[in-house]
């Protein structure tokens, strides 16, 4: 029997992660017989109990809506899918692009970006809420599944990438950078157990940037089907839109007598592919240009390397504008937005005054010196809570229970 060739797509390339040069983990562990370190990594994410909870929390359309509207959940596994895919393409390490796409979230609170707004204001005088940061607390102090220490134990690249990839968070004279330079650098940045310096200044990997920007794939596309499945925006509101426009002609060109939910569908799929393909092409010419021979020459490139085209971006922000205004702006999601903020900042309110939090967690809140050391074990414990739980105490502690429809 002839052995099969090793395709050359099977070899990462020469500017991908390496697992075995590792910078390795806060706590020391034996090498696995049949897993890469960023395997492991992959591993503990997926069995940790904050990425369980993603189920139960808000991506746009809060739970109340539909069993079909995406989720947190559903949402990091579309992220996920999308890393692997641009990672494969490129020759990156999939294993560390899947990792940092699956923990992207960990930190997010329930009822999505309003639960995040609602929580900053809250946290605002003892330092804000950031879920970058709160990812970082998850898997380094919160997650506590393992005898011998807190937190995942995750590799030095893969806590990187979970904290910078979005970029880098300072100039490399410490000022903040990007849009840290206008909120100031969130709270926590000093306080997060690494085996080595997480250096603030640099890029992360391209497995981490690849991550970040399936983020926008995924976002992008399927917010689109979620907002024409809520009957917010319909195909026809889209043919002039950025990005997505020519491709809704197309599609109402080729399959104008196809039932609306499948033209929907034609349009998220061929958007995905094609973004994906932007993507890699201009992410390939970029690496090229960078003259990037390593992990190391990624970091220290000055840019973001994994991006789209011109065109594609240009594109991209015209259809962001059009969801903001046309579906995350709508009557229909603000209305339970608001309840939702109001939900969070009661909890806040009423823990702080009381320290009334069930479990280990009373304990903690009345062990604390201070109100700053208690407001973070409160934000903590609510940045964790799924939507229905969060409902949950609210009525424990206001014998009531807010009504989103």
């Amino acid at each position: 029997m002839k052995r099969a060739l090793s395709s050359p797509m099977s070899e990462t390339a020469p500017y991908a992660s390496k697992p075995e040069l590792s910078l390795g983990r806060l706590h020391g562990t034996g090498p696995s017989p049949t897993r890469s370190e960023f395997q492991r990594d992959r591993d503990r994410i997926i069995h940790s109990t904050a990425f369980r909870r993603l189920q139960h929390k808000t991506q746009v359309f809060l739970h109340h809506d539909g069993n079909h509207f995406r989720n947190r959940l559903t949402h990091t596994l579309e992220v996920s899918q999308m890393a692997r895919s641009m990672a494969r393409a490129l020759r990156l390490d999939e294993d560390l692009a899947e990792a940092v796409a699956l923990s992207h979230d960990l930190g997010h609170t329930p009822f999505g970006h309003a639960g995040e707004r609602a929580l900053h204001a809250c946290m605002e005088p003892y330092g804000g809420f950031d879920h970058n940061i709160q990812a970082m607390r998850v898997v380094t102090r919160l997650e506590n599944r393992y005898a011998e220490h807190d937190g995942l134990n995750l590799t030095w690249e893969t806590l990187e990438g979970i904290l910078k990839h979005n970029g880098p968070l300072t100039n490399p004279d410490g000022t903040p950078y990007g849009k840290y330079a206008d909120e100031g650098l969130p709270a926590g940045l000093n306080d997060i157990p690494a085996v080595a310096d997480l250096r603030l200044a640099s890029h992360a990997s391209l497995e981490a940037q690849t991550a970040a920007i399936a983020d926008d794939v995924a976002y992008n596309a399927h917010d689109i089907d979620d907002a024409l499945r809520a009957g917010l925006i319909t195909l026809d509101d889209m043919v002039g839109v950025p990005l997505a426009g020519p491709i809704v002609r197309e599609v109402l060109a080729l399959y104008p007598g196809v039932a609306p939910k499948r033209q929907a569908h034609e349009v998220q799929r061929r958007l995905i592919t094609r973004t994906i393909e932007d993507v890699i092409a201009t992410t390939s010419a970029n690496i090229a240009a960078s003259g990037a021979t390593s992990a190391e020459d990624v970091r220290d490139a000055g840019r973001t390397l994994v991006s789209f085209s011109s065109a594609a971006a240009a594109g991209e922000r015209g259809l962001k504008a059009f969801l903001f205004e046309r579906v995350y702006r709508h009557e229909t999601v603000m209305a339970p937005v608001r309840r939702s903020e109001a939900v969070v900042h009661d909890l806040f309110a009423r823990y702080m005054a009381t320290r009334d939090l069930p479990g280990r967690w009373g304990g903690y809140a009345r062990a604390a010196s201070d109100d700053r050391q208690l407001a973070r074990i409160v934000a903590d414990f609510i940045a964790g809570m799924t939507d229905p739980y969060a409902l949950d105490e609210y009525a424990r502690l206001f014998d009531a229970r807010p009504e989103f429809r």
